[in-house]
């Protein structure tokens, strides 16, 4: 005796949800592999706190600026290369000493660069480079 099959129609609703689950899963497993996790040491320490005026006394900020025409200004005061690095070398015999570098943005390259080296050679911790945020122009 032979049964009968109906033939049943598959209806189609749209969009397949299968390709989707599988695309994010593998981005999941994508962004899984690629991503990186600082792995912290067990080892329990306590930092000791320090105040304000603690932190004064180990570093201190210099502001030196450039002009489009490359001109260096300490504090406010136009100063040579040389006498520029004299102050900076004397400066870090003193203490720890960080610089904020203020470069105009029609400052030349080199110009840049030269102070830069000014200040690594006269013994200053970290330079910081300021800019200003445009929001609007970033891309």
């Amino acid at each position: 005796m032979r049964f009968s099959q109906s033939k049943r129609e598959e209806i189609s609703l749209g969009i397949s949800i299968a390709p989707l689950i599988d695309i994010v899963f593998l981005l999941l497993i994508f962004f899984m592999v690629t991503s990186h996790f600082e792995i912290i040491t067990g080892i329990d320490i306590k930092l000791p706190d320090i105040t304000e005026r603690g932190l004064d006394q180990l570093v201190d900020t210099v502001i030196v600026a450039i002009d489009e025409r490359g001109d260096c200004y300490l504090r406010k005061e136009k100063v040579t290369l040389k006498d520029l690095y004299l102050r900076l070398k004397g400066s870090t015999e003193q203490k720890k000493i960080n610089l904020i570098l203020q470069a105009d943005r029609d400052a030349k390259h080199g110009h840049v660069v030269r102070i830069m080296d000014l200040a690594k050679k006269a013994g200053i911790a970290s330079i910081i480079i300021a800019a200003q945020w445009e929001p609007e122009k970033v891309f």
